[in-house]
């Protein structure tokens, strides 16, 4: 009997999660997050509304998986390649400090007023616990903050990634300050350091993971029925969960390194895509509906403390956002400060996690739980929309690439002289030694004269904080010297001229694009003599190839056989990431994507068009 009642709670909690997307779309609540909607069904089939799930080991299991799933993914989430981008190259008089400065100092200030804030509850009888509250009211939900950001079209501007850096360092740091928590109040309080045993596996297995990342006979074994990467993505998060638990740490905190180690290891994004999608498909929505369930709204209204409580933890929460984002009003309007501060003050799962482990050990009632969540809950469907509408993006419209030419020669004058100035802002380096023949080259760009091509000469003249760097002096060694320096101080392409196929073999092996004038001139002439048709398509505009890249959400997840566009035009490649993906029928479309296509100018302009704007 108490089988069939498991499945059938199991049944009905399955049925809401597979309903709560739908719902939504069905009644055009966009502005909830599907997560917080969950919860809300839960709330309805569970104990504040018809009582239809009753306990379940297996629903028990699934929602526990659920959640340490969600803190593998929120940790995946994390772009760690947002720490080491370099400045632009175009710098202006009231320009921005480090964006990782700015985002650390930001969130060390939240930290500082959040336990001010909790001071004060502590003093007001609401909690006994300084520590935790500190937590609850710095946290910030990048699983929220990412999503939102991405629908404004917001990410890939500057107060776009400031706010993106902010989410992601409180997520690293409260997940961290959590784990000492736990270590303190825990039964295994006073082992601590038990914690650098759990760092320390982390690290050896990065180096692990980074040395047969790229062995070949890994990709063999990516297909098929072996997926050997999404076999050593779940042993690593339940090995790690299992050392978590092992040295007296919470299991989330294990799988939340696992995602964070497979973020730092660059992951084919056909397998995060499957990842986020058996997550967010299955195991999470479970543990968001569970969430909802176990929440007693009536208990909560019983008890008056409480009820006080969840409109002060609000506010809380806002003034311990508004008051340290408002440093960006120097560069931002205030409009803008506030919205971004809004969202800041989305908080979900940490909440969530800091919550139930405090209830665990004792340190809060479950009324206290209960009016936690609730909170966090309201916080997310009240800041999203706020942020969308009133935040307006007023960023640099110029999208351009800053683009550093080192060596003005008849390889470069073409390239330089044609590339457009809308899409690309060139900077040019010349030793002084050299002269430049072509007089229109030298009037219309400003060239920076260099004493020589030495890399500390090229360091001070700013040249590695380009986004793109493109070498070719006169010297192959040199080029090979400055491309390598400039790829392994995370320039974002670099690009050399290189004859040799010895030393071109060493820098594609490091990730540096290489060109020659001697192949090049030899493979087009090839290329004319055995496949002329091919050669048209790079020489005649009316075959030639462009690259449009996908930024309109509407068209986000769409299959490619049900892309409502008729024009004559041929989508040749899709790259993703660092992932080059040959289109077919099933190919799914995704904000980002770089497209490049064959076609007609004025149907590819009009592709162009609906896909780049919204």
């Amino acid at each position: 009997m108490e089988h069939g009642e498991s499945i059938t709670s199991l049944v009905i909690v399955v049925i809401a999660a597979f309903l709560t997307p739908i719902l939504l779309h069905r009644f055009r609540l966009k502005m909830i997050p599907v997560v917080v909607a969950e919860i809300i069904i839960g709330l309805i089939i569970g104990e504040t509304g018809f009582k239809l799930v009753e306990e379940s080991s297996w629903l028990e299991t699934l929602s526990t998986l659920g959640f340490i799933f969600l803190m593998f993914l929120s940790g995946l989430e994390i772009d760690f390649s947002l720490f080491s981008r370099k400045k632009r190259g175009k710098q202006t008089e009231n320009k921005m400090p480090n964006p990782v400065k700015l985002a650390t100092l930001i969130f060390v200030a939240i930290l500082i007023l959040s336990f001010g804030l909790s001071y004060l509850f502590v003093l007001l009888g609401f909690i006994d616990n300084v520590f935790l509250m500190t937590l609850i009211i710095s946290t910030i939900s990048l699983g929220v903050v990412v999503p939102t950001l991405k629908e404004a079209q917001a990410m890939q501007t500057t107060i776009g990634q400031t706010i993106l850096l902010i989410a992601v360092i409180a997520d690293l740091a409260t997940m961290i300050l959590l784990a000492v928590f736990v270590s303190f109040y825990g039964d295994s309080s006073g082992n601590m350091w038990l914690l650098l045993i759990l760092f320390g596996v982390g690290v050896l297995l990065y180096f692990v993971g980074k040395y047969f990342r790229n062995q070949s006979f890994l990709e063999a074994m990516s297909k098929g029925t072996i997926q050997i990467g999404t076999r050593a993505v779940f042993t690593l998060i339940i090995f790690l969960v299992a050392l978590s638990e092992t040295v007296g740490a919470e299991n989330i905190l294990g799988a939340f390194l696992a995602g964070a180690l497979v973020s730092l290891l660059a992951p084919n994004q056909d397998l995060v895509q499957k990842l986020d999608s058996f997550g967010y498909g299955f195991l999470i929505p479970i543990f968001f509906v569970m969430v909802g369930v176990e929440l007693d709204l009536w208990a909560l209204f019983e008890e008056p403390k409480v009820l006080i409580l969840i409109p002060l933890l609000f506010l809380a929460l806002l003034v311990s956002k508004v008051i340290p984002v408002a440093i960006l009003k120097k560069w931002y309007d205030t409009k803008t400060v506030v919205a971004a501060s809004m969202l800041l003050t989305s908080t979900l799962s940490l909440v969530i996690a800091a919550a139930t482990i405090g209830e665990r050990l004792g340190v809060i009632t479950s009324e206290m739980n209960g009016a936690l969540v609730l909170v966090a809950v309201l916080s997310c469907i009240i800041t999203p929309p706020f942020f969308k509408k009133y935040f307006v993006n007023q960023e640099e419209v110029e999208h351009s690439d800053s683009i550093a030419f080192i060596g003005i020669n008849q390889a470069t004058i073409p390239v330089v002289r044609e590339l457009n100035p809308d899409e690309f802002e060139v900077h040019l380096f010349h030793t002084r030694q050299d002269k430049i023949e072509d007089k229109h080259t030298r009037s219309i760009f400003d060239i920076n004269q260099l004493d020589n091509y030495d890399i500390a000469t090229l360091k001070n003249a700013g040249v590695f904080d380009h986004d793109i760097v493109v070498v070719s002096t006169g010297e192959e060694e040199k080029n090979e010297e400055i491309a390598t320096y400039a790829k392994n101080n995370d320039v974002g392409r670099v690009i050399a001229r290189i004859e040799t196929p010895v030393i071109e073999k060493r820098l594609q092996e490091i990730g540096v694009d290489v060109f020659s004038v001697l192949l090049s001139s030899k493979t087009l002439l090839k290329a004319l003599i055995e496949a002329p048709n091919v050669v048209n398509i790079f020489t005649q505009q009316e075959s030639a190839l462009y690259e449009i890249l996908m930024n309109n959400t509407q068209y986000e997840g769409i299959l490619l056989r049900e892309f409502p566009f008729t024009g004559d035009v041929i989508m040749v490649r899709i790259f993703r990431g660092k992932d080059s993906i040959v289109p077919h029928g099933d190919t799914e479309l995704r904000v980002g994507d770089r497209l490049i296509v064959t076609g007609s100018q004025e149907y590819v302009g009009d592709l162009q068009r609906l896909l780049e704007y919204v």
